[in-house]
C-alpha cells in the first residue's frame, strides 16, 4: 500500500464502503481450524504464492459466485521438526497478516479460529461468537500510558446487520501468546471484561488497523476457561466438532457478505 494523506485516505475508505465486496482474506491460525472452510468452498492450495518465496505460510484461493475468498495460515514450524507443529501465536499471525493485505489487497479480513470462552458469561462448548472488540492480556507495562498501550483495545468492524440475521453471540475477545492462564493473565482478562481468551486476534487487529484494512472476528469455543476439565485435554476433545461450527458460520457469513457492500453488514 502507497502512502496517502488524511484526505485521500477518508476518500479511499468512503468510496470502498460503496463498492461492492469482492475480495476477503481469512486469517487461521490452524490446518485444522482452516481445512473445513478449505473443503467446503473447493479451495485450491496456491502453488506460486505472492506471499513470499521460501516461507512456510500456506495460501488458498477460490470463487464463490463473483467473490474471491483466500485462506491464508501461517503453516508448519520448521524448528518444530518432524513433529511438524502449527505456529500459532501472535507473531505468525502480525506477519501473515501484513502479507496478506499487501498482496491481496482484500476488501475485509475475517480472523477465523478456536478459542477459551467462560461459561459465566454465557458460553459452552462449539458456539461461535462474533467478537465486538480486542485486547491482550500478556503485555503487562506498569508505567502510566504505556500500560494502555500493553492493553491495546481495539474495536473490530461493526457489522450490526451481520449479526442480527445469523443471530451469534458477541463478546470481547482477549490474547495471549500462551495456552494455559497464570493467575496475572486470568486477573487482566477478567479486569478487561473479556468473553472469550485466543492467541492471535489483538496481533490481527493491530496489523489492519495499521494498514486501514476492516476486520472481523469469529471464535468458535473448544473450552470452558473456568470449566472442571484442564484446558489442553479439552481444547483436543473438541477441537474436530468445533471446527465444523466455526465452518457453518464461516459459510453463511460469506453467504451474507456476497453482493454487499461494507456499508450494508
Amino acid at each position: 500500500m502507497g502512502p496517502h494523506g488524511d484526505g485521500d485516505i477518508e476518500n479511499v475508505e468512503s468510496e470502498s464502503r460503496r463498492r461492492p465486496i469482492s475480495t476477503v482474506v481469512f486469517v487461521i491460525a490452524m490446518q485444522a481450524e482452516a481445512q473445513p472452510l478449505v473443503n467446503k468452498f473447493g479451495l485450491s492450495e496456491t502453488s506460486d504464492s505472492p506471499l513470499g518465496k521460501g516461507l512456510p505460510w500456506v495460501l488458498y484461493h477460490g470463487l464463490h459466485k463473483d467473490l474471491r475468498i483466500y485462506v491464508v495460515c501461517p503453516g508448519k514450524d520448521a524448528a518444530s521438526g518432524i513433529a511438524r507443529i502449527d505456529s500459532v501465536g501472535t507473531v505468525p499471525a502480525s506477519l501473515i497478516t501484513f502479507a496478506s493485505i499487501q498482496a491481496l489487497q482484500p476488501d475485509i479480513l475475517i480472523n477465523a479460529g478456536t478459542c477459551g470462552a467462560f461459561k459465566v458469561k454465557g458460553a459452552n462448548i462449539g458456539d461461535v461468537f462474533l467478537v465486538s472488540d480486542v485486547v491482550f492480556h500478556d503485555r503487562r507495562i506498569p508505567i502510566p500510558m504505556f500500560d494502555l498501550y500493553g492493553v491495546g483495545l481495539r474495536q473490530a468492524f461493526s457489522t450490526p446487520n451481520l449479526l442480527k440475521e445469523l443471530n451469534l453471540k458477541i463478546g470481547r475477545l482477549s490474547t495471549g501468546d500462551s495456552l494455559d492462564m497464570s493467575t496475572q493473565d486470568e486477573s487482566l482478562i477478567i479486569a478487561n471484561d473479556a468473553t472469550l481468551k485466543d492467541m492471535e486476534g489483538a496481533a490481527v487487529a493491530y496489523v489492519a488497523e495499521l494498514l486501514k484494512v476492516p476486520v472481523i472476528f469469529l471464535k468458535a469455543v473448544t473450552d470452558l476457561i473456568d470449566g472442571d476439565k484442564p484446558t489442553a485435554e479439552e481444547f483436543l476433545q473438541n477441537l474436530a466438532v468445533v471446527t465444523s461450527a466455526l465452518e457453518e458460520t464461516a459459510t453463511k457469513v460469506i453467504n451474507f457478505i456476497h453482493g454487499k457492500t461494507l456499508s450494508d453488514l
